[in-house]
């Protein structure tokens, strides 16, 4: 079922797939333009439509999240290291005098407000919740909002452990677009996070000009690079990324035909017992591969164009050949399920080749970096013909006479 091919072959593959949004966005729209106009009125027409909502009352209290101590003590490990992470990744205030008269520094400041999406279709995920809102916090966020179209009581639970109230039991671009808006009972935010389905995808695609977004997200997908590896490992970790969805993509990079075969045979071995299966077959059949590369450096080169979601090395002298990957998972101990729980990075990652351009989601995404500088008498003075100079050249007449006047010109 899992193929075998050529890197030369292997096309498919290794040029990145398109996301095909533009049908989805054609049906959005008009859900955006609704909401905009009619709020409320709107959102619950549509969440009685498409997330089977009854009654007027879009908030559920996260009170209804009964789960067992077991999950509870699980969801204190996870939130502890992803809250360790995300406090190194935030910014820091800084400031630096030279010796010419210049103070220049950065202060850091929280955005006021964010929306998380939490999917809630197939497999309901509390651990989003935790890796959209724990960052948030950690960059002092004051208002979080939460919407799942369907909150399980793992959902909800999470919510209340992370001092969340309620959830709006919203979904679908209608559940977007209200935290883009605003309405008089969800909040507009400042920045929408979260993976979702195509229609979640398009929301955010269009209505990224009105509100900030993390990334527009596609199917999600991981590459294993390995030449000398457990067989075993590899499979699991190529079927834990296919269960996601049909439209997943497993993919291993090897020298080793002897591998290569050795991961089919393990693949098909461990589909039989997995209760995933009907999924993970498809996404294994359609969309994923083992591709042999004549040599290493071949198949470094093959995911840096991939530019992939997950990523997975067996050997860490690999690691300065990556230039692009949205999540590095290092030997034979780290399985990108880790990553996906409980480790600390976060799992909401750029897919779709857009790892080219930014990693994945981190309490720096809940701030902004505010430069600032004061300048002395003296340094003004240096610097006064640099200015005069270039804002004259530009014509801008006003700049460079801004500057004069202070001294006295």
């Amino acid at each position: 079922m899992l193929r075998i091919v050529n890197l030369d072959q292997a096309q498919t593959f290794v040029k990145r797939k398109a996301m095909r949004l533009a049908e989805a966005e054609q049906i959005v729209q008009p859900i955006l333009d609704a909401v905009q106009e009619r709020g409320d009125e709107a959102v619950l027409e549509f969440a009685a439509k498409f997330d089977g909502l009854s009654g007027h009352d879009l908030k559920v209290s996260t009170a209804d999240g009964r789960v067992s101590d077991h999950f509870i003590s699980a969801l204190e490990t996870a939130a502890k290291n992803i809250r360790e992470y995300a406090e190194l990744q935030l910014p820091k205030e800084n400031w630096n005098t030279f010796p010419d008269g210049r103070r220049l520094g950065q202060i850091v400041r929280p955005l006021e407000s964010m929306g998380a999406y939490i999917p809630a279709g197939r497999y309901p995920l509390p651990s989003t919740l935790l890796m959209t809102v724990i960052p948030a916090q950690v960059a002092g966020v004051k208002t979080i909002c939460v919407t799942s179209p369907h909150p399980s009581p793992e959902i909800l639970a999470a919510a209340r452990f992370l001092g969340i109230p309620t959830v709006f039991r919203i979904g679908g671009a209608h559940g977007v677009a209200a935290l883009a808006f605003g309405t008089a009972t969800v909040p507009k935010v400042d920045r929408i996070v979260g993976p979702g389905n195509i229609y979640v995808a398009a929301a955010k695609k269009l209505l990224a000009g009105d509100v900030a977004i993390d990334f527009i997200a596609g199917p999600t997908e991981i590459v294993i690079i390995a030449d000398d590896a457990d067989p075993r490992h590899i499979a699991a970790d190529m079927l834990a990324q296919a269960e996601h969805d049909v439209e997943a993509s497993s993919i291993l990079l090897t020298t080793s035909k002897e591998l290569a075969e050795q991961v089919v045979l393990e693949v098909d071995r461990q589909l039989t017992t997995l209760v995933t299966a009907p999924i993970a077959c498809e996404a294994i059949r359609n969309n994923s591969a083992v591709i042999l590369c004549p040599t290493t450096d071949a198949a470094l080169k093959a995911s840096n164009h991939l530019a992939p979601e997950h990523l997975v090395i067996y050997d860490e002298t690999l690691l300065p050949k990556i230039q692009h990957a949205g999540s590095i998972f290092v030997g034979p101990s780290s399985p990108e399920a880790a990553g996906d729980y409980a480790s600390g990075p976060n799992h909401v990652l750029p897919t779709s080749g857009a790892a080219r351009i930014r990693g994945g989601l981190s309490s720096a995404d809940f701030v902004k970096i505010i430069s600032v500088q004061q300048l002395t008498p003296e340094a003004l003075h240096k610097l006064a013909p640099t200015i005069t100079t270039l804002a004259r050249a530009e014509g801008l007449e006003a700049h460079a006479r801004s500057v004069e006047v202070r001294l006295g010109r």
